[in-house]
């Protein structure tokens, strides 16, 4: 059902729409936390670094469609929120041809430069049969990762964030229950396990899609003659690529860090693959509360709503930053047992290597939070260039300073993992500022 988030307690409204967005997206690690455990406890080091390093290649590329569709997402929110139904309708015409076409695109690229991965990652030969098979497979899922996001999307931003968990879950649980079947049972190695993700991605993709077009009326526009204004398409556009850019600019900055780490061998790869999905699981709370403070502020500006703009924003600061302490607290006690989850216990130093990466990034999850808070605001005010900027300062430090730090012999590895706090930092506090000093024409409609 959808819900006004422009009505109501303000951090009940906020939290209770938040949940299901929260573990809808803990549901969607299990796509590739199942590959990587099954494939790290079964098929050894050198296939857990084959399947981690994809996970990165994987995230940067998805997060262009995630960009484009968060982006829209924000314009509907907007839209809802203003009670505009048929400017909603236009916006969705607009959005789905340009997305789709960019989702084509991005599919036939992915396949086109598959060979050239090795080169840019710095794949070691042990590990590129594996990853390469891997991704062959995995690639076929783009077009899923389309459908889910873009319906998922749509609906979250008219405040329905129920659904896209429901399909989740079902995918989720697909998901894990053909990754054993088909590396286990069948024996099909590293590329059982993504044909099972991609099985699963498009039983969400589809399956969220057939429910929207049949669910939603504001969905039946295809066909009906929706004038699509020019004004409408460069307004789409400025919201999506915008934070395309945002998304893309942030995973690519991972991804080049994924390069340096390759440089270290199949021990700190693998490392970092289990590592990373711990971390992604620790804070993907708090990054999904970001997207759901955003649809909240959306919704509330294009209502006109300050006050609430202003209550909101108090309070999705204690929030997350009460969840971020606890949870920094947690997988500091924990980070050795956790590593233990994904990694074979004969491999000590790969357990080790990825225990300091978590003890270095766990301890400042405040950090993070309080970006995406910031990345969701300045999203939902219509100011996405912001995001991009304070994106770039925080993974341009990241990446500068693991460059620089870890040929010192002094850092060496660790080197990485400290450059990224000190980039969450930097960016919040430049956002902070910011919204100090721009905070009344922020939230004026002149």
């Amino acid at each position: 059902m959808n819900k006004d988030l422009t009505e109501g307690p303000v951090m009940k409204s906020m939290l209770l729409f938040a949940v299901p967005m929260i573990l809808g997206n803990l549901l969607q690690q299990c796509y590739n936390v199942a590959d990587t455990l099954i494939v790290g406890q079964f098929l050894g080091k050198n296939a857990l670094a084959a399947v981690g390093s994809s996970f990165t290649l994987m995230t940067f590329l998805t997060s262009i469609l995630l960009g484009l569709c968060m982006g829209s997402g924000a314009l509907f929110s907007i839209r809802f929120g203003q009670k505009d139904e048929a400017g909603l309708k236009e916006s969705i015409c607009a959005s789905f041809a340009l997305i789709g076409a960019a989702a084509v695109a991005l599919n036939v690229l992915a396949f086109a430069c598959l060979d050239f991965v090795r080169v840019f990652l710095q794949v070691p030969e042990e590990v590129w049969g594996s990853m390469r098979e891997y991704l062959a497979v995995i690639f076929g899922g783009i077009a899923a990762t389309f459908l889910y996001n873009y319906f998922a999307s749509f609906l979250r931003a008219v405040g329905n964030s129920v659904v896209p968990l429901i399909f989740l879950a079902v995918s989720a649980v697909l998901n894990i229950i053909l990754d054993l079947w088909f590396v286990l049972g069948l024996g099909r190695g590293v590329a059982g396990a993504a044909e099972a993700t991609v099985i699963a991605q498009y039983a969400s993709g589809v399956g969220i899609t057939l429910y929207s077009m049949v669910k939603c009326p504001e969905l039946r526009v295809f066909g009906q003659g929706i004038r699509v204004r020019w004004r409408c398409v460069k307004e789409i556009a400025g919201f999506s690529i915008l934070t395309c850019v945002q998304q893309s600019v942030m995973n690519l900055g991972i991804l080049m860090v994924q390069g340096l780490v390759n440089s270290f061998g199949p021990t700190v790869m693998a490392a970092f693959a289990a590592a990373v999905k711990i971390d992604a699981f620790a804070y993907m709370p708090v990054q999904d509360f970001g997207n759901a403070f955003s649809t909240f502020i959306a919704q509330n500006y294009g209502a006109r709503k300050a006050e609430r703009i202003r209550a909101g924003l108090k309070g999705a600061i204690l929030a997350s930053m009460s969840f971020c302490v606890a949870v920094s607290a947690l997988v500091w006690i924990f980070a050795r047992p956790l590593m233990g989850l994904f990694v074979e216990a004969k491999e000590a130093e790969t357990i080790w290597e990825g225990v300091r990466y978590l003890r270095v990034e766990g301890a400042f999850y405040c950090g993070i939070g309080c970006l995406f808070l910031l990345y969701g605001l300045y999203r939902a005010l219509g100011k996405p260039g912001m995001s991009v900027v304070l994106t770039v300062i925080s993974l341009g430090t990241r990446v500068a300073l693991a460059y620089v730090l870890s040929p010192i012999p002094f850092f060496g590895v660790t080197g990485i993992w400290w450059s990224v706090p000190i980039g969450w930092f930097l960016a919040d506090t430049a956002g902070i500022l910011y919204y100090v000093v721009r905070r009344r024409q922020l939230l004026s409609w002149n």
